[in-house]
């Protein structure tokens, strides 16, 4: 396997499960929430230094839907993490308490919203490169060969994570999140355990659902080639 997509993988999976623990504000209280944002920010930019030659790229080629989806998911995702990183200065208590201000009501407001917003697209971004991701595991582990019985199992295994995260959606109010800032936390969570089956589900919604729908369009792209 290619030592570079080796490293790729390592460095997506680590932001991944960072990305997770620092939502678990109300979990892992304040200290742990900014040194684990840290390690997030430093693991992203040396992941678009990794995929520096895709921003090369954006201005070149043709674009189809796949690729305009790719280039949008992928700004709105780089926005989201600027965003949260430049209104976390402002409301840091512990490693930057010299930056923080009193009336830091509006800063917070949208860090939080943001994070929210970055973690959908985080899954998005993932499903879109789903397909390259599993390939990359098969290889790993050695499963080069296709099996009707796995892709079956694997499927269902899909369908039962995806039905949980549409449950878990609504018992954690996943829209609400997304739209309104509740300076009281919503914090329910006994264990961060808990907290990261029931996100890793939600992932599950947006990872399934952006693979399928790139699956479907480029099955329509190929019929309608082969029409002509």
């Amino acid at each position: 396997m290619n030592r570079n997509i080796a490293i790729r993988l390592v460095i997506d999976l680590t932001m991944t499960i960072l990305m997770l623990v620092a939502m678990a504000y109300h979990i892992t209280g304040n200290t742990i929430h900014e040194v684990v944002g840290v390690c997030l920010f430093l693991l992203f930019i040396v992941h678009n230094i990794l995929n520096r030659k895709w921003y090369k790229a954006i201005a070149k080629g043709k674009y189809n839907i796949r690729r305009i989806l790719s280039i949008t998911v992928n700004l709105l995702f780089l926005m989201s993490i600027v965003t949260i990183v430049i209104s976390s200065l402002p409301i840091s208590s512990d490693l930057l308490p010299f930056v923080s201000v009193n009336n830091d009501m509006i800063w917070r407001e949208i860090h939080v919203l943001t994070s929210y917003w970055a973690f959908i697209l985080m899954a998005v971004h993932i499903g879109m490169s789903w397909r390259t991701i599993i390939n990359a595991v098969g290889k790993m582990s050695g499963i080069t060969q296709t099996s009707r019985i796995r892709t079956i199992i694997l499927r269902f295994i899909a369908v039962m994570i995806v039905v949980y995260g549409v449950q878990t959606s609504f018992d954690r109010e996943m829209s609400s999140k997304l739209t309104i800032y509740n300076p009281f936390g919503w914090g329910t969570d006994d264990s961060f355990l808990r907290f990261l089956i029931d996100h890793l589900a939600i992932m599950g919604i947006y990872i399934s659902g952006t693979h399928y729908v790139l699956k479907f369009v480029q099955r329509k792209k190929v019929e309608k080639t082969g029409k002509k």
